[in-house]
């Protein structure tokens, strides 16, 4: 064809087969389609180069550049002589990315599960999450985290954080308290003081693989902040005496709780606080409630008998009586109103110090209903009953004392010894420092004190010391606590037996109690027992708790260096000692 169009002298070029029939405007639109096409190309390009920098290297470092929390290590609490009650230890959380870890070997995954201490349908559940990071155990110890690594499953890898350890164990519980497992306080001083004691955590940016390796260090975001440490007003060899002889205590009475407090007279610090049931912070497994409380600041009971040494401080501070004022207390009944109170035993005419003595109702209630609601109530509240502790301590309790205005002569009595009135044992403690400090009232601390704090003045020194020969009398032959006498020491306290309410009635249930101070020539120690229901045949104050201050009292002096104030060593207690009203 080729010869033919040539033949007839037709160029090739100009061939009717090679003849062009579209239109010469379409191929101008393709040019120009093309033309637009690369403009819209290098226009992007520019865009994504130029403007869109900042986007872009967000976009990308996500899905490497990791910010890295850098833990603070939490402060630790110490007691007054610098022992560690709380402590730091490092530890490992060990997390997977479940994705990466679906084709590891069957006997790696279940070694695995046994070293995490779990079931394989445990660890199988916890890989089986559609998440790209899931947290298989916190606070593994060290050389198991080890081991763990050792295993080479891909997926698996570990974070560093800290565990509390408490060395005290249950000695030191309702003091202490304990952390979760993000190190954040729960109960205690560890509740208390959880923002000086947990610091700052600090960050950083780093680049990880696909594995969660650290494959370069970016930048220090901020450097971490320690915890500040914590200087505990507790003495470790007074608290440790305390939990023993409660302890002990709980055992012989067969009691369901109980609580011990010990104060510093001249400080006003804390230097026991011990309740029964305990529980080891180190071992929550099986924590309950009832070994949870702080019965010392959270409960309030009926004082019973432990509030008369108040009453009968008004009459002398208002001068209606002096300690050898006689009261008729025959015939050991007294009726009020449609009700009536009574003594355990009759006694007939006392002085006023007889009646601290001998824990007469009769005839405290007589000395009560001299006074005005008001006055009563002044003193209640002046000495903390009925208000808010300030302790810096989490959960303590207010207790209860009502309006005056509302109070019935009926009520007025039987809150003159303890009825109809709650307290919690931190309370009386603390009130009972206006009989041992000449009175005046200080401040309470569980943190140890450079000096002690400007006390109130709430009942003259004349009448402090009245008080205390009175009580003093009460750890007598003839009182209701013989059982609280320390050998080469004079003590002075006061005994509480109270029934228990329930459902809005009393029942046959008791709180046995008992306050008191040492030594009586200068004291030192002010130390506050309760015992709840004990049921092993013995329920008063003075045969149940004031046998648990003796103990704690004797050799809490003597661990304190604190001299001998007496010169009896052998003290004889009566066979049968007198029982306080109820």
């Amino acid at each position: 064809m080729t010869r033919a169009a040539a033949a007839k002298g037709v160029p090739f070029a100009a061939s009717p087969v090679l003849a062009v029939k579209l239109p010469v405007w379409r191929s101008r639109v393709v040019l120009f389609a093309l033309f637009a096409g690369f403009a819209a190309l290098a226009g992007r390009a520019l865009y994504l180069q130029g403007v869109s920098t900042d986007f872009l290297q967000k976009q990308g470092e996500s899905r490497y550049a990791r910010t890295l929390e850098l833990p603070a290590t939490r402060g630790k609490i110490t007691d007054r002589d610098g022992h560690v009650l709380a402590s730091s230890v490092p530890v490992k959380a060990i997390w997977a990315i479940p994705e990466d870890v679906q084709d590891a070997p069957r006997e790696k995954l279940r070694e695995l599960a046994r070293l995490l201490e779990m079931s394989d349908q445990e660890l199988n559940k916890k890989l089986d999450s559609d998440r790209t990071f899931v947290y298989l155990k916190r606070q593994v110890e060290q050389d198991t985290a080890d081991k763990i690594l050792k295993l080479g499953i891909s997926g698996i890898a570990t974070r560093k954080e800290y565990k509390r350890f408490y060395p005290e164990g249950e000695v030191m519980a309702h003091v202490v308290g304990f952390t979760n497992v993000e190190d954040a306080g729960q109960e205690g001083m560890e509740l208390a003081f959880q923002k000086s004691l947990a610091g700052v955590t600090g960050s950083r940016r780093v680049i990880k693989d696909r594995l969660g390796h650290i494959v370069e260090d970016i930048e220090a975001i901020r450097e971490p902040h320690d915890g500040k440490n914590l200087t505990l007003s507790i003495d470790s060899k007074i608290q440790y005496i305390a939990y023993s002889q409660l302890k002990a205590a709980v055992e012989k009475h067969n009691a369901k709780a109980a609580g011990a407090v010990v104060l510093d007279v001249q400080t006003g610090e804390v230097l026991a606080l011990v309740n029964m049931p305990t529980y080891n912070p180190n071992d929550r497994a099986h924590l309950t409630g009832a070994q949870l409380r702080n019965r010392v600041l959270t409960d309030t009971f009926e004082p019973g008998s432990t509030m008369k040494p108040f009453t009968v401080a008004l009459a002398l501070e208002t001068r209606r009586v002096t300690p050898n004022t006689v009261v008729q207390t025959a015939p050991g009944k007294m009726t009020i109103g449609t009700a009536t109170i009574g003594d355990a035993h009759p006694h007939g005419p006392l002085t006023v110090s007889q009646i601290i003595e001998k824990s007469s109702n009769v005839g405290t209630a007589k000395l009560a209903l001299q006074m005005q609601p008001q006055e009563m109530w002044d003193l209640f509240t002046t000495v903390g009953f009925g208000q808010q502790p300030k302790l810096g301590f989490p959960g303590a309790v207010a207790g209860r004392v009502r309006p005056y205005k509302s109070w019935r002569p009926i009520e007025q009595a039987t809150m003159s010894y303890g009825h109809g009135i709650s307290v919690s044992l931190i309370q009386m403690a603390h009130s009972y420092m206006i009989f041992a400090r000449d009175g005046d009232l200080i401040p309470v601390s569980f943190q140890k004190m450079d000096q002690p704090s400007a006390g109130q003045r709430v009942i003259s020194e004349k009448t402090a010391r009245d008080m205390r020969a009175m009580m003093e009398s009460v750890t007598g032959p003839g009182g209701t606590a013989p059982k609280a006498q320390v050998p080469g020491y004079r003590v002075a306290g006061k005994t509480g037996t109270a029934y228990k309410l329930a459902g809005g009635r009393y029942v046959n249930k008791y709180v046995a109690s008992f306050v008191g101070f040492a030594p009586v020539s200068n004291p030192r120690i002010v130390i506050a027992v309760m015992v709840d229901e004990p049921s092993n045949g013995q329920h008063y104050g003075g045969d149940v708790a004031a046998p648990v201050f003796s103990a704690i009292a004797a050799n809490a002096l003597r661990a304190m260096n604190v001299a001998p104030d007496s010169s009896v060593t052998d003290i004889i207690i009566p066979a049968e000692s007198v029982k306080e009203s109820l």
